[in-house]
Formats: structure tokens, C-alpha cells, sequence
């Protein structure tokens, strides 16, 4: 898939949006992503799990952050043929009390897939959650860099990151 069919199909899912919104993390911004119209989009979702399962390998098992990267995986293990497990924000306090589902061993390589990268603050904890589970972490796939110093906090955390979309591409012919 080409970056500007990824863009078109985003832009199609009405996914990218112009305004003032405010962010996660506090600041705001003039445009706006929204992964939960990208996500719930058949053919957006499709989209997006084909371009990630280029990028793996037979062997490789991906790890979903929770909550946006949870349908990205399941679409992406589908699509690739392998496995995943989900890395929670925080361990529940019911059942088992995982904060990793799905079956993880020791030693054993996870690509995460995340949904968009803003300060990567998100990334790098399911990234911690999934070393201190045993997994081993080095590569993480993302839809969108949103380029504000997410990219560099992955890489701080040893991961390889690559995204799909960047902030300038989805941005470069907007009138």
C-alpha cells in the first residue's frame, strides 16, 4: 500500500479533522486524528492492517496497546497470520489481575502496534509492561507520527519505531 492510499483511506474514514482540539497530554492542536473513526472503518482498518503486515515476519507475535492498539492487532493477526497479546494501562482488579492478556513467554519478541504517537508516553509504558512480562521489545508500528518528540521517547526506550503516516505527510497538501 502506498502512503497516500493509507492517507486517502483515513482521509475517507473522515478520520482527520481541522479545528482547535485539545490533547491528551494537554496541549492542542489545529488538527486532530480521530483513531476511533479510522478504527471502526471496515475498509480504513483493512488498510491498516495490511500495511502492518508487510512489515512482519511469519514468526513475529505483536502486541496491542490498549485501548486503540487493541483492534489494530486483532486486524493486523488476522491479516499477517500470527498471534498477540494486549498490553492493559493497568492491571485489573478482578480474574487473574493481568495486566498482559493473551499468552506471552519467556524471552519471547513482541512488535507493538499503536494507534498515534503524540509524546509516545502510552507506547513506552505498554513497552515496560511487556519487558517486565518477559517479552522482548525492539520494533513498534504506528498509523500515525503525530512528530512531537514521540519518535525520540520510543527510540530512548530502545524501540525501533515506524510509522505509516506522519504528521507531515497527512498534513502536506492541505489548503
Amino acid at each position: 500500500m502506498t502512503n497516500q492510499a493509507l492517507i486517502d483511506a483515513l482521509r475517507d474514514a473522515e478520520a482527520v479533522e481541522f479545528g482547535e482540539f485539545e490533547l491528551s497530554h494537554g496541549g492542542t492542536s489545529e488538527y486532530y486524528v480521530d483513531k476511533y473513526l479510522f478504527e471502526t472503518d471496515p475498509r480504513c482498518l483493512e488498510a491498516v492492517a495490511d500495511a502492518f503486515a508487510e512489515r512482519l515476519s511469519a514468526d513475529d507475535k505483536l502486541g496491542g496497546v490498549a485501548l486503540g492498539g487493541v483492534p489494530l492487532a486483532a486486524a493486523t493477526s488476522v491479516a499477517a497470520g500470527v498471534p498477540y497479546v494486549i498490553a492493559r494501562k493497568q492491571r485489573k482488579e478482578y480474574g487473574t489481575g493481568n495486566l498482559i492478556e493473551g499468552r506471552l513467554e519467556e524471552g519471547e519478541e513482541v512488535v507493538v502496534v499503536e494507534d498515534i504517537v503524540t509524546t509516545g508516553t502510552s507506547l513506552v509504558d505498554a513497552i515496560e509492561a511487556l519487558r517486565e512480562a518477559g517479552a522482548t521489545v525492539d520494533r513498534a508500528l504506528v498509523v500515525v507520527d503525530r512528530e512531537e518528540g514521540g519518535r525520540e521517547n520510543v527510540e530512548d526506550a530502545g524501540v525501533e519505531m515506524e510509522a505509516l503516516v506522519t504528521a507531515s505527510d497527512l498534513l502536506a497538501d492541505r489548503d
